[in-house]
C-alpha cells in the first residue's frame, strides 16, 4: 500500500512536469541535409565539391567552464549522404596554439583526457536512445550506443570510417557512417542531432545546440533537428557474420594439472530485419579477448559490481540492464557464463513503431564439472510515455537441469519499471515493482522502489525509497542485500564565482538509512562533503562521515578468513577523507585520496593513488595503488592490504595496440599479469594475442598460465 501511494504521487508529478516544459532546442536549431551523387573519399580533406555548397553548421555555444555565450574555440560542421553513408566534415579551430592533449590512439578514449569532437544522433526522435560517433584530435575513434537520455556505452563497436588531419591552428575530421551500422525509423525525415567539441588545450567544452553545464553534452534532451531532404534509405533484410578461430594453451600448476591445448571456433551473426529491428546470434562464443577487470580490495559485507564488456550482450542492452537500479538489478548479464560456458544465444531487439521498443534474449549454457546446463531468457517491452519517459514490463527466467542448496531448478522475476524524464532534463526519477518466483518461495518475494531527482545546476536534490523483501531472489540479477527498507535523501549546492581560478564550489549532504523489514535500524550513513572544482579541471573534496551498523550475520571486517564479529553487535564510528584530482591536461597527472577513522570496533586508514604519464599519442603509463591498514582489538587480527596495479598502453597506430596490466592483490594473495595485443586489420575484424598468469607473491611461484590467439573477421 505504501508503494502504491508513492507510485501514484510519482505519476502525478510526472504529468505535472510534462505539462510545464517545452521542447528545448528542436525548434530553434535546425539544419537541412541533402543527398549527393559525388564520390566522397574519407581522407580528412575538404576537396569534394559538395563541401563547397552544403550548409555550414557553426556558432557553437559554451558548456564549460561557463554555459553562456559562444565558444572561443569555434567549430564548423557540414553534412551530406548517399544511399549507403551519412558523411560529415568537421573543422575544429584553436585560438590557443600548442600540442593538442590526447591520451593515446586507442579506440573509445577517455572523454576528459583528449581533444575531441563527437556527433550525438537521436535516430528515434525519443530524446532517450541514439548513437554517438567521435574522434580525438589524433584520429582515434569513439563510438557507442546511447540510452537513458544520454548515457553512452562505449563497449559497443560498429563498422564506420574516419580520418583526421592536423594543422597548426585547426584540425579536420571526416566521417562516413554506414546506415546499416545504426538503427532508425524507416520513412522518418527528421532526427535529433547535436555536435560536441571538447578543446582540452583551451579547457572548453561546447556544442551546436546549447546544453546546460550541469548535464553531459550527450544528453539527448538538448539536440537540434536534422531535416532530411529525402528520408534515409530503407535497407531491407541484410546479414552480417563474424566467425572466429582461436587456439588456447592453459596449465594449472597449482592443482598439478597437465598443460591443456585447444583449438576452437564459433561465430556471431546479425540479421537486419529493418532499419530499426535486428536479430543477433552467437554460437560457441569466445570471450578470451575481453579486457580483464581492474581488481579492487573488498572490505565490505557485499559483492562488488563489475560491468559487462562482452560484445554480444551490448546492443540494446539498456532494455535489460536498466531494469531496476544500481543495487537492485533483476538481470545482470555477467551471471551468464560465469560458471559454465555459453553454447549459443539469440537476441531479437529494436524499435517497433514510434512508441515501442522490444527485446527478447535467450542464452543456453553447457554443463561443466560442477555446474549443470542452464537456459537464461529475458524479455522486455518498453512503451514511450509523455515526451521522454517510459514504462517497461519484463520477465527474467532461468531454468537449470539440477538444483542445489542455493539455486533452485527455476527462478523467474517479473515486473514493471516506470522511468521519468522531463523534456528539459531537470527532473528525473524511477519507480518499479519486481516479483520473484521459485520453488518454496518465502515471505516478501518482491522488490519496489520510487525515486525523484532535480538538478538545475545550482541545486541538486534527490530522494529515494527502496524495499527488498527477504524472500526476493534474482539468480540472474545483482542484488546486494535482502530484507530492508532504504531511505537515501541527498542534496548539494554550487556557488559559481564570476572571476578567479575556481569554477564552482559548494557543500553536499547525504543521509543513507537501512531498516529491516520490521523498521528497526540496521545501517545509517551521514555524509557531509565540500567540493571545489578549479577551471584547470583539478578537483578537491573534503568529507566528514558518521556510520552506524547493526550486524545481522557474523562478519569478518578484514574479509581474510579471520575471526568474525558476532551477529547483533552494534557499531558507531566517525571518519574523514580528502580527495584531490590534478589537471588532466598535464603530461603527468594524478589523483589521490586519504580516509581515516573508525571501522566497526577498530580504526582504518585507506590511501589510494593513481599516477598517469603519457608520451602522446603512443604511450600511456598508469599506476594504481591502494593501501588499507586496519587495527582491531583482540582477538581480531590487525591487517595491512596492498593493491598495486601498473598498466602500460602502447598504441603504435589507431589499429595496433599493446597493453600490459600487472595487478598485485595482497587480499587475494595473488599477482596477475596480463599481456594483450590487438591488431584491427579491418573494421571490427581483429587478431588478438593474450597471455595471462597468476602467481604467489611470496615466492613468485606460478599458479596457472594461459596463452590465447584469436582471429575474427566481419563479413558484411
Amino acid at each position: 500500500m505504501r508503494f502504491k501511494i508513492l507510485f501514484i504521487l510519482f505519476v502525478f508529478l510526472q504529468i505535472f512536469i510534462q505539462a510545464q516544459d517545452e521542447l528545448v532546442n528542436r525548434k530553434k536549431f535546425q539544419v537541412e541535409i541533402s543527398p549527393t551523387n559525388e564520390e566522397i573519399i574519407v581522407d580528412g580533406k575538404n576537396s569534394e565539391k559538395v563541401w563547397k555548397t552544403s550548409p555550414v553548421i557553426k556558432d557553437f555555444f559554451r558548456i564549460t567552464p561557463i554555459d553562456t555565450g559562444f565558444a572561443t574555440a569555434q567549430t564548423k560542421v557540414q553534412l551530406t549522404y548517399d544511399d549507403n553513408y551519412l558523411y560529415a566534415l568537421i573543422i575544429c579551430y584553436d585560438t590557443v596554439t600548442g600540442k593538442r592533449p590526447v591520451e593515446s590512439l586507442r579506440r573509445d578514449f577517455s572523454f576528459p583526457k583528449n581533444d575531441n569532437f563527437i556527433i550525438f544522433i537521436d535516430t528515434y526522435n525519443d530524446q532517450t536512445n541514439g548513437f554517438a560517433f567521435g574522434v580525438s584530435a589524433a584520429g582515434a575513434q569513439w563510438d557507442g550506443i546511447q540510452a537513458d537520455g544520454g548515457d553512452v556505452s562505449l563497449n559497443w563497436d560498429c563498422k564506420w570510417f574516419s580520418e583526421v588531419k592536423q594543422h597548426d591552428d585547426y584540425w579536420i575530421a571526416e566521417f562516413a557512417i554506414p546506415f546499416r551500422s545504426i538503427r532508425y525509423l524507416e520513412g522518418v525525415d527528421e532526427w535529433g542531432i547535436n555536435f560536441s567539441r571538447f578543446s582540452l588545450l583551451q579547457n572548453e567544452k561546447s556544442s551546436w545546440a546549447p546544453v546546460p553545464r550541469q548535464f553531459k553534452s550527450s544528453t539527448l534532451a538538448f539536440t537540434g533537428t536534422l531535416k532530411w531532404t529525402k528520408p534515409p534509405p530503407s535497407l531491407g533484410t541484410r546479414f552480417s557474420i563474424i566467425p572466429y578461430f582461436s587456439a588456447k594453451a592453459f596449465e594449472n600448476i597449482n592443482e598439478e594439472r597437465k598443460a591443456n591445448t585447444n583449438i576452437d571456433y564459433g561465430m556471431d551473426g546479425k540479421v537486419t530485419l529493418s532499419t530499426s529491428l535486428n536479430i543477433d546470434l552467437t554460437v560457441n562464443p569466445d570471450f578470451s579477448q575481453v579486457e580483464v577487470d581492474q581488481q579492487r580490495t573488498n572490505l565490505g559485507r557485499f559483492e562488488l559490481f563489475f560491468p559487462e564488456k562482452r560484445q554480444f550482450f551490448l546492443e540494446n542492452s539498456d532494455l535489460f540492464a536498466s531494469l531496476g537500479n544500481r543495487n537492485i538489478r533483476p538481470f545482470f548479464s555477467r551471471r551468464i557464463g560465469l560458471q559454465s560456458p555459453v553454447k549459443s544465444g539469440v537476441r531479437f531487439s529494436g524499435k517497433v513503431g514510434s512508441n515501442y521498443r522490444l527485446g527478447i534474449m535467450t542464452i543456453q549454457t553447457d554443463s561443466s564439472n560442477e555446474n549443470s546446463s542452464s537456459n537464461f531468457t529475458v524479455a522486455a517491452l518498453q512503451r514511450k510515455m509523455f515526451s521522454r519517459s517510459s514504462l517497461s514490463a519484463f520477465i527474467v527466467n532461468k531454468d537449470s537441469d539440477v538444483a542445489d542448496d542455493y539455486f533452485s531448478s527455476y527462478n523467474r522475476v517479473i515486473g514493471v519499471d516506470f522511468n521519468l524524464a522531463s523534456k528539459d532534463n531537470l527532473w528525473m526519477g524511477k519507480a518499479f515493482y519486481h516479483h520473484s518466483l521459485y520453488e518454496n518461495a518465502i515471505n516478501n518475494p518482491y522488490a519496489a522502489t520510487t525515486s525523484i531527482q532535480y538538478n538545475n545546476g545550482i541545486v541538486s536534490a534527490n530522494f529515494g525509497y527502496s524495499f527488498v523483501g527477504s524472500g526476493y531472489k534474482a539468480e540472474v540479477g545483482y542484488i546486494k542485500r535482502n530484507g530492508f527498507h532504504r531511505f537515501d535523501p541527498e542534496i548539494d549546492y554550487k556557488f559559481y564565482p564570476k572571476r578567479g581560478k575556481i569554477q564552482n564550489h559548494g557543500p553536499s549532504f547525504k543521509f543513507d538509512t537501512f531498516l529491516d523489514e520490521n523498521f528497526d535500524l540496521t545501517d545509517r550513513e551521514f555524509e557531509l562533503k565540500y567540493n571545489i572544482n578549479w577551471r584547470n579541471r583539478s578537483k578537491f573534496t573534503f568529507e566528514l562521515e558518521n556510520g552506524y551498523v547493526k550486524l545481522l550475520t557474523p562478519f569478518d571486517p578484514t574479509n581474510s578468513d579471520g575471526d568474525s564479529l558476532s551477529a547483533g553487535n552494534k557499531f558507531n564510528w566517525n571518519e574523514f577523507s580528502m580527495n584531490y584530482v590534478s589537471d588532466s591536461r598535464k603530461t603527468i597527472n594524478f589523483s589521490s585520496s586519504v580516509r581515516y577513522g573508525g571501522y566497526y570496533n577498530g580504526i582504518k586508514l585507506s590511501i589510494n593513488g593513481n599516477v598517469n604519464y603519457r608520451f602522446q599519442p603512443y604511450l600511456n603509463l598508469s599506476i594504481n595503488t591502494t593501501y588499507d591498514k586496519i587495527d582491531l582489538p583482540d582477538p581480531l587480527n590487525d591487517i595491512d592490504f596492498i593493491l598495486f596495479g601498473p598498466r602500460l598502453d602502447i598504441t603504435f597506430t589507431n589499429k595496433l595496440f599493446f597493453t600490459t596490466f600487472v595487478q598485485y592483490n595482497d587480499q587475494s594473495d595473488n599477482i596477475n599479469i596480463n599481456f594483450r595485443c590487438q591488431w584491427r586489420f579491418a573494421p571490427v575484424s581483429d587478431l588478438f594475442i593474450v597471455y595471462t598468469n597468476n602467481t604467489y607473491p611470496e615466492n613468485f611461484k606460478i599458479k596457472d598460465k594461459a596463452l590465447v590467439a584469436k582471429l575474427s573477421y566481419w563479413f558484411n
